[in-house]
Formats: C-alpha cells, structure tokens, sequence
C-alpha cells in the first residue's frame, strides 16, 4: 500500500499543476463580461441565444415562472433572425450595470443589474448566472432574474 501512495499523490500534483495552467481568471472574466455584454446587444438574436444558453438551462423568469432554453427558443421563428433585420441597426435597450464575476476553475457565477431602458421608463432587474465552461466555450446553466424595488 505504502508503495501505491507516492503514486497517488504526484497524479494528485500533476493534476493540479495542469489546472492551474489551463485557468486564467483575468481572461475569464474578461470573456464573460464580454459574452454578456455582447448578449444583450443581439437579444433578438436566435443565434446569440443559442450560443448563450446550455442545453440543460434552468432559468427563473421575474415573473416567477421556471422554463429552459427550449422555451427561450420557440420564442424565435425558424425562417427569420430578429438580428438580421432593422432593429439591429439601432441600441439595445438592455445595458449591464455592476457587474460581479466569481470563478472556481470551470463554473463561474456572474451577477449584475440589468437596466432596460426600453420605452418611456426606465426598469431595473438584478440578474444573476451560474456558466459553465463546456469544450472551451462558457454557457449559461442557471439564470435568474428579480425585478428590483422602487
């Protein structure tokens, strides 16, 4: 047994010397603050919905309703790309304010306050995400949005 331990513990070492060279925190939060920015900049995009949310989304709505990605994208026409037309050309509405990133390695949870400026007034959510890093691409597993007090 004692014979087996020392290997153990250099795949232990090795393992861990490997994900510390794998991860870079800066350019990980640089990469989400950018993915969400670029998010809400295309959110009539089918394909930018596509490429945000995981498969396996679990998203709370403000509205206390619970759905997945499937929902998010029958919301899209199949034929058409919202980005692809007119309104593409103008500002999004939504803006990123605040913005909180924590990392640990694969998973990282970013928060912010959504500030959606859509219309005569001006409505503010606290939103917050758990991403996972899946074959190199960060995705958004969990999702939830809270309409924030007057």
């Amino acid at each position: 047994m004692k014979s087996i331990l020392p290997f153990f513990v250099s795949i232990l070492l090795i393992s861990s010397m490997w994900a510390c060279e794998t991860s870079n925190p800066t350019k990980d939060k640089a990469e989400l603050k950018q993915l969400v920015t670029t998010f809400l900049d295309s959110v009539d995009s089918a394909k930018m919905h596509d490429r945000f949310w995981a498969e396996d989304l679990i998203y709370t709505s403000s509205a206390g309703k619970r759905f997945g990605k499937a929902q998010i994208m029958s919301g899209f026409s199949s034929s058409t790309d919202s980005s692809s037309s007119d309104k593409s050309s103008s500002k999004s509405p939504y803006s990123a304010e605040n913005m909180q990133i924590q990392l640990w390695g694969d998973v990282a949870v970013v928060a912010f306050q959504l500030v959606n400026t859509d219309g005569e007034s001006v409505t503010n959510y606290l939103n917050s995400g758990t991403f996972v890093k899946r074959n190199g691409e960060w995705k958004v597993v969990n999702w939830q949005a809270t309409k924030m007090a007057e």
